[in-house]
């Protein structure tokens, strides 16, 4: 059965073209469309679409309200269209916070040089979408801990559950993973008691809220330097390096070529360009270079991770968090291969179980950790400076 879609935009041209596109693929179907975020509310309260793709600025209502409403009354996973700006990059980034799961650039050239790739892309990031469902958790009492959480509509996106695998292969896929999972909770964690030199993190759909659960976690005095790799167009990683800043106690910022490594800061790796390690002092020097155009993805995990086996050996605990496809598998075996701790993230909590599961069923992870419990469990394993 096909994924039901709704795509809401102001522009009845972008409305009619993504809607073809969806159209164009036996798996997707447009039931509906709106012109603006109230519409939207109402169309996904009647139509009870799988998939959402979303505006940003809409009369009546922005993109990012009806956000926040429909997570909070109808869950559904909802894909935001942006502009490369950066005023794009933080409404999307607030976008993400009120409960949207993904993002793409509103302009096609964007998103892939040939025309053909971009639509493939489109139709496979609506159907992976497609594939999740999000749940009203059940009513509960309030306390100090969990207010937060309460009150963050986002906190929707951690009742996660999958359909069916769609074909054999996926099927075969999905069962590697639950069998090589060894899914541990922040308490279950002991520490190894190695000592530790840096920690890297891998990430793409689903990142941002994943990074930003994680680092607000971490103390002031984090005794390491953080490598953060994330799949983000160029336009949108200085924005969101400056909102991780404000939210955390650890200084996060956009690298920079010839950056000193510091322990307590988080290195952002820019969106285009490539992000290396080279040797120098304790903790090392960032490279930041355009590299291969033929790499598919800019940053990629699989570079940075390579680039950090040679300069840090085993002593890096690199993570690898929600994301499609499979970067960071090859460069995590290369840190596996110099004795290095590699963990990933448990699929309940992925948005997407790509990255994740690419390290868990080669054999390279050790761990599959709820996000929930990353931030815990990574501190509680690297507390030794």
């Amino acid at each position: 059965m096909a994924t039901k879609v709704l795509v809401v935009d102001d522009s009845s041209f972008f409305r009619r073209r993504v809607s073809e596109i969806v159209n164009q693929d036996d798996d997707l179907e447009v039931v509906g469309v709106a012109v603006n975020g109230q519409e939207a509310i109402d169309m996904a309260e009647k139509l009870k679409p799988q998939v959402i793709t979303m505006d940003i600025e809409m009369p009546v209502m922005d993109g990012i309200t009806a956000v926040r409403k429909i997570m909070a009354t109808n869950p559904t996973p909802i894909m935001m269209f942006s502009s490369l700006t950066h005023d794009g990059a933080k409404a999307t980034l607030d976008a993400l916070d009120a409960g949207a799961l993904d993002f793409l650039p509103k302009r096609f050239e964007d998103i892939a040089s040939k025309k053909e790739e971009a639509i493939k892309l489109l139709q496979l990031r609506v159907k992976t979408l497609g594939r999740r469902r999000l749940y009203k958790p059940l009513p509960r009492t309030v306390t100090a801990r969990n207010a937060a959480d309460a009150a963050n509509p986002a906190s929707l996106r951690t009742t996660l559950a999958s359909k069916p695998a769609l074909n054999n292969r996926s099927q075969a896929n999905n069962s590697q993973a639950s069998s090589a999972q060894n899914v541990c909770s922040a308490s279950a964690i002991r520490a190894s008691g190695k000592k530790y030199k840096a920690l890297l993190i891998g990430t793409s759909t689903g990142g941002p809220v994943a990074l930003q659960k994680v680092l607000t976690a971490f103390p002031a005095n984090y005794p390491h330097p953080i490598l953060l790799i994330q799949h983000m167009p160029a336009a949108f990683t200085p924005a969101f390096a400056s909102r991780l800043n404000s939210l955390c106690q650890i200084t996060v910022k956009e690298a920079q070529n010839g950056d000193v490594l510091q322990p307590g800061c988080a290195y952002l790796a820019p969106g285009g360009m490539q992000l290396m390690v080279e040797r120098s002092g304790s903790f090392g020097r960032l490279k930041v270079i355009a590299g291969n155009a033929e790499m598919n993805y800019k940053p990629s995990v699989d570079i940075t991770f390579a680039s950090a086996s040679k300069v840090f050996g085993g002593d890096v605990l690199a993570v690898v968090l929600t994301g499609m496809g499979a970067d960071g598998r090859e460069g995590a075996r290369m840190l596996k291969a110099a004795g290095a701790t590699i963990w990933a993230q448990d699929e309940a909590s992925c948005v997407v179980y790509g990255m994740p599961q690419a390290v868990t069923v080669a054999g390279l992870s050790t761990h599959s950790i709820a996000i929930d419990s990353m931030a815990e469990s990574i501190i509680k394993e690297t507390a030794r400076g």
